[in-house]
This record gives C-alpha cells, structure tokens and sequence, in this order.
C-alpha cells in the first residue's frame, strides 16, 4: 500500500484549507434591506428603463426593438409584452421595480392580448406621479383610493364610449391599427372571420411562400390517413372518396374478422360505403377488409384514431356526437361490435381520405346533442389553466362549429416571419376583444375624453384628490409617447385634441393630422383600452404603497474562483511513485 510522504502532507493541508473555507461562506445567503425613498428611487430606476424599452414600439411610427436569444439569431418584434419579457436587471432593486410592471403587461396580455405597451406607459406614470408624491408626505394608502375611484370612473365612461363592431370593414380596421397600420393583415383577419365566424378558431402558422396565406378548414378533419393503400377508389390524387357513407366508431384494436362481419353485411346490404374509425384494424381483420374491397368491390376504408390517451377517447366522442353514431368498445356502455344494429352507425354526407388525413364533412348528428357537447368543451375551456389544454379543446371545439381557419404567415426569413407573427397575433386578440366589447376611438384619444369624468369624483380629503390627480395627468401619457414616437412635441397634441369640440377628433401620427378617429378607422378595442388602465393602475398603486424591499445579496464571483484550486488536485494520481 503507497502511503504519502510527511514531507506532502502539509503541501496538501495548504491547499485544502482554503477550499473548506470557501465552502462554508456560500452557504450562508444574506438578504439586503433597504427603506422608504432609497428602496422607491431604485425601483423607480428599474420602471424607467423596461418602460423606456416598451414605449420606443409605441403608435404607428414606433420601433423595432432586437433582442438576443440564448438560442438561434436575434429576435425582432414591436410586441410590448414581449419587449417586457426581456428584460432583467443586474441590480436586484431595480429589476424588482422592473419585474411588477412586467407583470402589468402579462396581465394584459392574458385578458385582452393586447394593449400591453399601452399598459405598461400607463402602469410607468402612475408609478412616477405616486412616488413624487409620496416623498412630499402624501399618504400611500389614501393616494391608491384615489387612484382607484378615478379609475373606476374613467371605465364606466369608457364603456359610455363604446360603440359595438358590426361590419367585417371595422373588423379590418381593428385588425390594422394593431398590426401597425398593416392593411394586408386586416383584411387577411377579416376574412378569415368572416369564413368562420366571429367566435371561430383562427390559428397563426409559419407559411412556406414570401405571401400570407388563408386556409379555412371545414368539417371534421383528422391527422389520420388510410391504414392500407389497398383502400383507394380514385386514380386521381391516391384518395379514398366516399360519398353517404356509414362510419364504425371503435375504441379498442379491430383484430378479428368475426366481430366485424354483421358490420359489413349491413353496410352491403343498405349498398353504402363503410369507414371503420378504431385504436387499430390489424391481423386477419385487415386482411379481410382488403380481401373484400379487391375481390368483391366493397366500398371501405379503415383508418387510425387521432389522438393518444384520453384525448383520442374524447376526439372519438366528438365524431360520433357529430356522425349520430355510437361508440364500441367504451367500457362505460358494454356495446359489442358483433351485435352492431344500423341506428349505431355514424353517418356523413362525403368522407375524403389521403395517405396524412381524414375528412369526415356534412356529419348526420343531432343538432342538440352536438350543441350539448360544444357546452361541455366550453365549460372545460373555462375550467382548465393549460395552455396545451386549452389549444386542444379549441381544436376540438372548432371541429364541432364553424371549422378552423389557418393564417399562414409567409416571408423571407425566420426572423421576418417571426415579426409578423407577432404583429398578427396581436391583431387577432384586439378584433377579438373588440368583437367582445366594442371599439371607443384609438391613439388615446378615448384616455383623453375621460379626463373630464374625473370631474364627478367624490373627493373625501386631500390625499385621495392627489390620487385622482395622478390618474388625470397618466392619461395624457398614451397619446404623448405616440406623438413622441412620430417626432412631434406630445403636449402640443394633446392640448389640441382636448381643445376640440367633437368626442371622436384625435391625432393620426402615420399622417400628421387631426382627424375623425372612427371616421378614419383609428380605432382601439373598448376591452384592450379598459384592462391596459385597470391592469396599470392596480400594480403601480400598490408600488407606491411600498415602504421595504427585500432581495437577495448578490453572490461575489470572487467567492467562487477559489473553488477553481481543486482541479490542482488531478495530479495527485502519480504521488505513490515518490515513495
């Protein structure tokens, strides 16, 4: 056995003892502390900056903003809520500041899925004006009130505003405003509506071409193709096309022939095509089909249930609820494929099936039962928080309405593509709300005919008449960063704007001009325009109610270098050769 010279052993008691030291400073984490004005000033700082990163993608002449990503190239975007998300401070005061308004535009995000650069201008000036305050001694508490009140306030007013959308050319106008001024993105928007209806699926897809492209997908279409080439009836396209045909709904695996002969003889019988919709058809149950459809030229085709798990259980369901047909293999029912009567059968008006797809169109279903099970899905819609949940129940809900229309968005790059994805997305969630709730007139001008209603605000003491006063000057900031952003003098604008008689008269920034805000089609979604207020408004009241702010102490990068000593000690392998 090699033991080590006394002559190293003191060598290696030097090198091990920092080491050990190091060890015990880290674990020991500190929290640092700090008060009143020092605490709100930093994060002030922190409100600043993400605000001043926002604000620049403001109004139709705002800016892109780049931001690099850990993976691929640089993301380009005039999305505020994304801009938002990209920001994170070194200094832990100010990132704290940073991070409430970053929450200020998720909301937003999440309840109306836009507005968010408005929200966090908005969220920024109440935040200023509270803290300005609070340093001269007003109190915290009843300056909030205030805010609050005049709020409330300022959206009932709002709401007076509103006008509800009833054309798809105000649809198209929503649709542009939010996708910065891009007519072409409207258009595609409104139609798109206009194919599946107002509360119809529309997703965003990458396209494949430099143009942007609108596919509406109608009927029950499924990412299932035939199971055996052998299925196809038409030389033209490698399709199986059925015209009134039966369709047999199976849960589990079809592997014997016996249990689907009383199926086929029905279906020969009545002389309708069959379409066998199972887990699986495999083994001799396969061959027999295939053996029928050559020899003697029955009409079927058998293909794949979409869906895995209890998803595919639920997809099934939607099928049958929408063919009339029942289900097989359900443990719940106890129904056997062998006793099969024709009233259990699913029906459909054409079935088209490639290699990829199924599409099942003019299903047979009772139109109660299918309204039935589209409350279901809505009731589950409402219910669940997943986003992966909640992008399949509106496939499924889709299916069992208007169908789904598909945007398509085409460019030369990833990077462009990405860009204008954001844009349309944004697009689609304001004409949505703007469907929900109505329009009011847009480049904040709606914000500025408010300011009059706080007028009515009942006024208890001193401090909540600052907090109205805080919510009075904040809707001005709106229309002053577009104007900023189209390089005109903000207070200039609004004075103007407010100097008119006309409700609807405001600025267009992509023209430099006074005009009828409705009249031109510059208009916001009334639910944008009230959640960005009420969003911005909550979490900046309370930043400013905020005495103490606790974060973590940074972690000392000097503290870690001494750990880098121990890959000193890899040699220590041939040290037995001394002896």
């Amino acid at each position: 056995m090699h033991r080590v010279s006394k002559f190293i052993r003191p060598a290696m008691a030097q090198m091990l003892r920092p080491v050990n030291q190091h060890l015990i400073v880290q674990r020991t984490y500190a929290k640092e502390i700090k008060f009143g004005s020092d605490a709100r000033t930093l994060m002030l700082q922190g409100v600043d900056m993400l605000a001043d990163a926002v604000a620049v993608t403001m109004g139709p002449k705002g800016r892109n903003v780049i931001i690099e990503q850990s993976w691929g190239g640089p993301k380009i975007t005039k999305d505020g809520v994304t801009v938002a998300k990209a920001v994170e401070l070194k200094d832990r005061f100010m990132n704290a500041g940073a991070k409430l308004v970053q929450d200020v535009a998720n909301n937003t995000n999440e309840e109306a899925g836009d507005g968010t650069t408005t929200a966090t201008v908005l969220a920024r000036a109440i935040a200023k004006e509270g803290f300005e305050k609070i340093s001269k001694g007003a109190n915290p508490i009843e300056i909030r009130r205030g805010v609050m009140l005049a709020v409330d306030s300022v959206i009932t007013q709002l709401k007076t505003m509103s006008k509800p959308v009833t054309t798809p050319e105000e649809i198209a106008q929503v649709a542009t405003i939010s996708a910065n001024g891009d007519k072409t993105v409207g258009s595609l928007i409104s139609s798109a509506m206009k194919k599946v209806g107002r509360n119809g699926v529309i997703t965003v897809k990458d396209g494949k071409t430099l143009q942007d492209e609108l596919e509406v997908i109608e009927g029950l279409k499924f990412d299932r193709g035939y199971i055996s080439p052998y299925f196809i009836n038409t030389s033209k396209g490698q399709k199986v096309e059925f015209q009134d045909a039966l369709i047999l709904f199976s849960e589990k695996k079809v592997g014997s022939i016996q249990s689907i002969i009383p199926a086929l003889e029905l279906a020969n019988t009545a002389k309708r095509p069959l379409l066998i919709i199972s887990e699986d058809v495999e083994g001799e149950a396969l061959g027999a089909l295939v053996l029928n459809k050559l020899k003697i030229g029955l009409q079927i085709a058998a293909v794949k249930a979409p869906g895995f798990g209890d998803n595919r259980k639920n997809q099934l369901k939607d099928m049958a609820v929408a063919t009339g047909g029942a289900i097989f293999g359900d443990d719940a029912l106890e129904l056997k494929i062998e006793d099969i009567q024709m009233h259990d059968f699913g029906q459909a008006g054409e079935i088209s099936i490639t290699k990829d797809d199924t599409l099942i169109l003019h299903g047979k279903g009772q139109k109660g039962d299918i309204e039935k099970r589209i409350g279901q899905i809505e009731e589950e819609l409402d219910s669940t928080t997943s986003d992966y949940e909640k992008e399949k129940l509106n496939e499924r809900l889709a299916k069992l309405s208007d169908g789904v229309a598909v945007l398509k968005i085409g460019g030369s790059s990833e990077v462009e593509v990405n860009e204008k994805k954001d844009r349309v997305n944004d697009a689609l969630n304001a004409t949505r709300a703007a469907v929900e709730e109505g329009i009011v007139p847009g480049g904040g001008c709606a914000l500025l005919r408010c300011i009059d209603t706080l007028d009515t605000v009942k006024l208890d003491n001193k401090d909540i008449a600052t907090g109205v006063e805080i919510v009075r000057q904040s809707l001005r900031v709106p229309a002053m960063t577009i104007a900023k952003n189209a390089g005109i003098e903000g207070m200039l604008v609004v004075e103007k704007i407010l100097q008119s008689d006309s409700q609807t008269v405001g600025y267009d920034a992509m023209r430099d001009e006074y005009v009828d805000m409705i009249a031109t089609g510059i208009i916001d979604p009334t639910k944008v325009v009230r959640t960005a207020l009420t969003d911005a408004s909550g979490v900046a009241s309370l930043l400013t109610t905020a005495e103490v702010v606790i974060t973590e102490m940074p972690k000392d990068d000097k503290d870690m270098g001494g750990m880098g000593g121990m890959g000193g000690m890899g040699g220590m392998g041939g040290m037995g050769g001394m002896m």
